[in-house]
């Protein structure tokens, strides 16, 4: 009984970590975000990437937290390369910040955690 009971509880996790991930945003969704008068995260990335991984609940938990004062968008450039391409994004993951007037202010590639993503969006203007 106690080791079902264990599995039961890792499977629990394991289906809240997948969960936890933001789905990949639309070159539509983007163009929206820099439009829309709040400031922007974009970050590019790939879903097999253990980067990525690692950096999917920060980036689920900020979305959360900053939720009506900044857009925080997740890009699977396998899915759409055009719009990395777009964003010249050379190396993954990259992060881009844009203010409210959808400009880039700061731009980050490789790892990033929590700390890093809000220190970001406060540059970028995020109260």
């Amino acid at each position: 009984m106690k080791r079902v009971l264990t599995l039961i509880v890792i499977l629990q996790i394991f289906a809240g970590v997948a969960l936890a991930e933001l789905p990949s945003a639309t070159a539509q969704e983007i163009d929206q975000a820099l439009l829309s008068g709040k400031p922007t995260l974009i970050n590019f990335g790939l879903r097999t990437c253990s980067v990525c991984k690692k950096m999917a609940p920060y980036l689920e938990s900020v979305a959360g937290e900053y939720r009506g004062r900044a857009n925080i968008l997740f890009v699977d450039v396998r899915a759409d390369q055009a719009v990395a391409r777009k964003f010249r994004v050379q190396m993954l993951p990259t992060q881009i910040f844009s203010d409210a007037k959808g400009q880039e202010v700061q731009r980050h590639s490789g790892y990033l955690d929590k700390e890093g993503m809000i220190k970001g969006l406060q540059a970028a203007g995020v109260k």
